[in-house]
């Protein structure tokens, strides 16, 4: 389909006049690299010559060494440029007037996964209403949705469950990149920054992260390759329970599971293995670290056939239901606290509303639950459409 050039190689390639003699940040971490795999804050470095003066890095580290949710990293001094490194997964989520004083032009380069409880598009946000407070400008580096820019699921964010997994009304699987979805949260919900985005070149909305020929790094510890992005809009819900999302194994999210799983009825309650674009193939595995470390889970991993027909949140949550089902004395929902929210469920944050737990509980039709959502759905495509950055 062609090659694609991100929002980091068109900067470097074509740099505006207007970053000339300004102060220039970069939030970035492990994946903001150019396709020959150098890092942005080298490139940038070296293309605007003493400009760049402090890092900022989203969960998991500037070097995306933090394993999980909660686990928060230091500010630091960056070894090869000697700058700052101000961490937004910390003592704060949003970004201080002090962080903010050395910069006049903060540059986003983070690899967004697709999904609407991905930390890094709401430490964007923060960053978002902090330059338009300080009277700075955000310029977002744009990079492919792993997912496409076609396909939109699930349900909207209800108001009461905002969250750092949550901010706006979206669905699970939005359907933007990471520049779109800035352009959205800055008209659409309100922020109203002095926001630029710096587009790709020759990215087309269905492609996925396999057809745009660039190379993957881990945006976070625990999505260690496209596959393991393109479930995860729906195998992160897993985290919510006690049932293990595969964390401590080599493939986590693709694998899943627990010690009372029985993956035969499990299999029957969902329709067999085969299901829409994807084939559950049963497994046993070990966890190193997380759920069920030392115990043996048996569960299945996920691998994927055909992904234009695979409905990652609706497999998902079909899958959940099956759990709760056969399993109602050993399954449990995960308690707080999850993603600094300390009272509500964490399962509610990542489904962001009451009702859909409260439907899977009940034995609800899946499949109607669905559809139910499919107004919303077409007025968030509408309105994210005024956002587009590609045909």
């Amino acid at each position: 389909m062609g090659e694609v050039k991100t929002g980091l190689e068109a900067l470097i390639d074509s740099p505006p006049d207007w970053m000339r003699n300004k102060r220039l940040g970069l939030l970035s971490n492990p994946a903001g690299v150019d396709r020959r795999f150098r890092h942005g804050r080298e490139l940038i470095a070296a293309r605007f010559p003493k400009q760049l003066k402090a890092l900022y890095s989203p969960q998991h580290g500037f070097f995306a060494e933090k394993q999980d949710n909660m686990i928060e990293s230091e500010h630091m001094v960056d070894p090869v440029l000697e700058i700052p490194v101000f961490s937004l997964y910390g003592h704060t989520r949003a970004p201080t007037e002090e962080m903010f004083d050395p910069i006049d032009i903060l540059l986003a380069d983070l690899q967004d996964v697709g999904a609407r409880v991905y930390t890094f598009i709401y430490t964007l946000s923060y960053c978002m209403e902090a330059a338009k407070t300080f009277g700075k400008r955000v310029v977002v580096l744009d990079r492919p949705n792993p997912l496409g820019g076609v396909r939109v699921e699930g349900n909207l964010l209800a108001p009461d469950y905002a969250s750092f997994v949550g901010r706006y009304p979206m669905p699970m699987r939005h359907g933007l990149t990471i520049g779109e979805l800035a352009r959205l949260f800055n008209r659409h919900f309100g922020i109203e920054c002095d926001l630029e985005v710096i587009p790709m070149v020759g990215w087309k909305r269905p492609m996925t992260f396999f057809e745009t020929g660039l190379p993957w790094v881990p945006p976070s510890p625990n999505l260690p390759t496209p596959a393991s992005a393109m479930v995860y809009p729906g195998q992160v819900i897993w985290e919510g329970t006690n049932i293990s999302e595969g964390r401590g194994t080599t493939q986590p999210f693709e694998m899943f599971g627990a010690p009372f799983a029985d993956t035969d009825l499990l299999l029957s309650a969902i329709g067999g293995r085969d299901q829409p674009g994807i084939v559950l193939r049963p497994v046993a595995f070990e966890p190193i670290a997380n759920k069920w470390r030392g115990v043996l889970c048996r569960g299945f991993q996920i691998h994927l056939t055909d992904f234009s027909k695979y409905r990652p949140y609706t497999t998902s949550l079909k899958l959940l239901q099956g759990m709760l089902r056969h399993h109602p004395d050993a399954f449990q929902w995960k308690p707080p606290p999850y993603e600094y929210e300390f009272k509500k469920l964490p399962i509610d944050l990542i489904l962001g509303d009451r009702r859909v737990r409260e439907a899977i509980e009940s034995i609800a039709d899946i499949d109607e639950m669905a559809s139910g959502w499919k107004g919303d759905i077409e007025r968030f495509i509408q309105v994210g459409r005024r956002f587009h950055l590609y045909p």
